[in-house]
């Protein structure tokens, strides 16, 4: 038996292909949407992917499972709850698929999601009776559970489905053997929980002791302390839950369509006409030159999921990326969904040489500079864009807390006559934020560079939330 664990760190995502060597049958399970990484391995190892199941109906993105019916022909399997416009086989509590020394048998474990189901890994040459191994969707994490408020907008309140999760967590997952393997489907990063481990395999034994969800406590405590504190879902998840029931067009597809290099003049009709502007270039990149009224998303960090927290469904993207990695940029925007790219700037941004009234630019400002001119009569407004959570622990005096993925409905609440510097932990997000307010008509907008980290290495002085 084969299992291979694959790791998307943009999503914190894990997948998995289990194999059987004797009959070169491969299943692959909750698979990203761009396929290329399980049809390699599966040549490599003689295999040939003929099922692919999913946990659940993921929010976070959108799986590959059409995409691996239609290149592999592999038969798709969900939960035996669950509801989808494609034809798939109910996969449940009894159901198994097995194949040479191989046994994948269905556990209903609803919590997270009304149809999460988990799978049991029976190597048969080592036990036929006990499993070797789990796979838990987002029922189960290292270090911690699925929230179970995602359902919220689709009509499943979070109290309901947090009594399904403490149920299926005591009476299924917690009953299996001590030894058993837990590989879930997220590792630390992901919104789809709160305190996951940056370990991304586990036992049942070893979760049952330290996973805080997990110690003794009765169903009322687990539904509170499970749905506190949870971070604020971006607005894509309910779109991607829906679409992952959907039968929708292939990522190959659209990348055909959305893979046209376009000139500048069609780009800036398009702009006119209320395009979004997707620079995927690194922040400092994007500070010394862009198109004027374009967003700043880069590639080197969470790009999937601030792509889906700051840009919209309602108007087409086109991407400016650096040389060579715009079907990168689109690729990633496919994995969550947004398959709406009318096109990428041919050439990149030396297209604009000969425009330099359409280039802009954003101040980066070293921490020490900032100090002193906040430390003067006329001072910029530093605003904090990191999440409430971040701020708790330390902040910049006389700055004002605005989250970045609530930044466009509370910019009414900041000064057009004030410079504004932005500054988040590192600068990642205080770029995306400076785009935006820019975007917006704020004409004197800096980022502090290096964010709060450059700020405290500096020996500046921080505030602290009082406890």
């Amino acid at each position: 038996m084969i299992l291979q664990q694959f790791y998307l760190n943009c999503l914190a995502h894990a997948s998995y292909l289990i194999g059987d060597e004797s009959t070169g049958i491969a299943v692959v399970v909750d698979p990203q949407r761009d396929i290329e990484r399980y049809l390699t391995f599966a040549a490599e190892h003689s295999l040939q992917i003929k099922h692919v199941i999913l946990t659940h109906l993921h929010a976070d993105f959108v799986a590959g499972h059409l995409e691996l019916r239609d290149r592999a022909g592999a038969t798709i399997y969900l939960g035996a709850r669950a509801k989808a416009e494609y034809r798939f086989v109910p996969l449940g509590d009894g159901g198994a698929i097995e194949f040479g020394r191989v046994r994948l048998a269905g556990l209903e474990t609803p919590g997270h999601t009304p149809e999460s189901i988990s799978i049991l890994v029976f190597d048969l040459e080592k036990s036929a009776s006990e499993p070797w191994a789990v796979l838990t969707g987002d029922t189960l994490f290292i270090g911690d559970v699925g929230r179970p408020d995602l359902r919220a907008a689709l009509g499943w309140s979070a109290v309901d489905l947090g009594g399904m999760l403490y149920d299926s967590l005591q009476s299924k997952l917690m009953k299996l053997p001590e030894a058993c393997l837990v590989y879930p489907a997220h590792g630390a990063g992901s919104l789809c929980g709160k305190a996951i481990s940056k370990e991304t395999v586990s036992t049942i034994g070893d979760q049952r002791r330290v996973n805080y969800a997990l110690q003794p406590m009765g169903k009322q405590a687990f539904i509170d302390i499970v749905t506190a504190d949870q971070p604020e879902a971006p607005p894509y998840f309910v779109y991607d839950a829906v679409l992952n029931s959907k039968e929708r067009q292939t990522l190959d597809v659209a990348l055909e369509r959305e893979l046209t290099p376009l000139s500048l003049d069609p780009i800036l009709k398009l702009q006119a006409e209320g395009a979004q502007i997707l620079d995927t270039r690194d922040a400092e990149e994007f500070g010394a030159a862009h198109l004027i009224g374009s967003i700043n998303i880069g590639l080197g960090g969470q790009y999937a999921t601030w792509a889906g927290t700051v840009l919209d469904h309602e108007h087409p993207i086109v991407i400016i990326a650096a040389p060579g990695r715009e079907s990168e940029s689109a690729v990633r925007l496919g994995r969550i969904g947004f398959d709406h790219v009318a096109g990428f700037l041919s050439g990149g941004l030396q297209s604009l040489e000969a425009r330099p009234d359409l280039i802009g630019s954003v101040e980066r400002l070293s921490p020490q500079f900032v100090a002193e001119v906040m430390a003067s009569g006329e001072a910029p407004l530093a605003v904090d864009v990191r999440t409430p959570r971040e701020r708790e622990q330390k902040f910049i005096g006389g700055s004002l807390s605005v989250p970045l993925n609530h930044l466009m409905e509370r910019a009414k609440e900041l000064p057009k006559d004030r410079e504004l510097l932005v500054y988040c932990a590192g600068g990642y997000r205080s770029s995306i934020a400076a785009s935006l307010l820019k975007g917006r008509g704020f004409a004197s907008v800096g980022e502090i560079a290096g964010g709060i980290a450059a700020w405290e290495s500096a020996g500046l002085p921080i505030d602290r939330a009082q406890s």
